[in-house]
């Protein structure tokens, strides 16, 4: 088994709002290892977004991490929080959650990168592009000089406030250095982009979409990340450009060994890029393991759905089979302790109204579920009856992939 690069252990993202707590992602684990490609695949409103928003550290008000570990393992970043830190560290891991905002700040843009689902929103318009992607660079050498970040590829001088009213005086003390602009470009030919040093001088707004999203790739390639997050990459991209995108994440990932976790809801592109694939509903994930062991050896009812509803080019049904019902409320006064897929599922039954744990499906826990099925067989007179839980308050799929 390949060596864990981050450790993840019961993560809760609440947000306060009016109506009460919501628990976006509650209960999370996951083990990512060293160079894989893992997928996170759900429906919208089902978690993802905000999971990668609550590794990264980046959940805004009123939206709050609760609870739950993020151990990222790292021997020389280790090394340094072991002194100041000692109980955030074990051995050469270290729990993030554990260690102050400053030290998790010095990570982001080094070791952990993040693609956005909307490069338009993502670029600065009144900066060129290379500018930019010189910027994530630049802070890359300076934020590695650290002692404390512990990734010391590259020693930048310090950048003190005085040195930032400076660059605002006087071009020649500008922050962003030659080496870094040059960089940048060597970025930009990196992830395709044809003509990259004129490239480098042209606004957002005039690259197409599909340049744009190569564009944040080399962004968020800039700091050389351990692990690069990609959320929803090939938004709103037509196919022949998905695929050229896809390609690239493929092609960077064996070039790098870095580790890549893909946020998508596109079961296609799952099959397509990933080694292990994680299903999420309602805020957890119920069902993990390889392609092989969700797609072909699959267990949980949702899951099932979920692959039920993908067009198949070579069979004959006329239907899709689409999933009954929404995706159910958040707050946390109407989840009740119970599976929450159980007033959607086609098999639920009495003990569906206790909350399942992980079952392993395989003797090596590599394939893993949340459900009773994986232990029990269903009994159509055990069913739950039909309206069980109509009185239980529901949502429609609101907000979009942003959750």
């Amino acid at each position: 088994m390949s060596e864990t690069i981050l450790e993840i252990d019961d993560l809760s993202t609440q947000f306060f709002t009016s109506e009460g707590k919501v628990n976006a992602v509650h209960g999370f684990d996951l083990e990512l290892e060293r160079g894989e490609v893992f997928g996170i695949v759900g429906e919208s409103g089902s978690g993802k977004s905000v999971t990668a928003l609550s590794l990264m550290d980046l959940v805004e008000s009123p939206g709050r991490i609760t609870s739950g570990s993020v151990g990222y393992r790292n021997p020389s970043f280790a090394e340094n929080m072991r002194t100041s830190y000692p109980d955030a560290v074990d051995g050469d891991l270290v729990d993030l959650r554990a260690i102050p905002e400053d030290a998790r700040r010095s990570l982001r843009g080094t070791a952990f990168s993040m693609i956005f689902q909307d490069p338009e929103s993502s670029f600065n318009p009144s900066l060129t592009v290379g500018e930019q992607i010189a910027e994530a660079v630049e802070v890359q050498q300076r934020a590695t000089a650290m002692p404390r970040s512990g990734r010391a590829k590259t020693r930048g001088p310090e950048y003190s406030l005085g040195s930032y009213l400076m660059s605002m005086a006087l071009p020649s003390k500008r922050y962003v250095t030659e080496s870094s602009r040059a960089r940048a470009i060597e970025l930009l030919e990196t992830v395709g982009i044809p003509d990259p040093a004129q490239r480098a001088d042209e606004y957002p707004h005039e690259y197409s979409g599909g340049m744009l999203q190569r564009a944040m790739i080399a962004q968020a390639l800039a700091s050389e990340p351990d692990v690069l997050i990609a959320d929803e990459p090939t938004t709103a991209l037509d196919v022949t450009i998905q695929a050229q995108i896809l390609d690239l994440l493929n092609e960077l990932q064996a070039e790098t060994g870095m580790t890549i976790l893909l946020i998508t809801h596109n079961l296609g592109v799952v099959a397509r890029m990933c080694d292990r694939v994680g299903v999420m509903y309602a805020g957890e994930i119920v069902e993990r393991g390889t392609l092989e062991d969700v797609f072909d050896d699959t267990v949980h009812p949702y899951t099932k759905g979920l692959l039920g509803s993908v067009p198949d080019l070579e069979g004959t049904a006329d239907r899709l089979q689409a999933i009954s019902g929404n995706v159910p409320s958040l707050l946390d006064h109407e989840m009740g302790d119970r599976c929450y897929f159980a007033d959607r599922c086609p098999k639920a039954m009495d003990t569906c109204l206790e909350k399942p744990r992980s079952f392993d499906v395989d003797a090596d826990g590599r394939h893993s579920v949340t459900c009773y099925l994986a232990e029990e067989n269903y009994d159509p007179d055990r069913a739950l009856e039909e309206g069980r839980f109509a009185s239980e308050g529901a949502v429609s799929d609101v907000g979009g992939d942003s959750q």
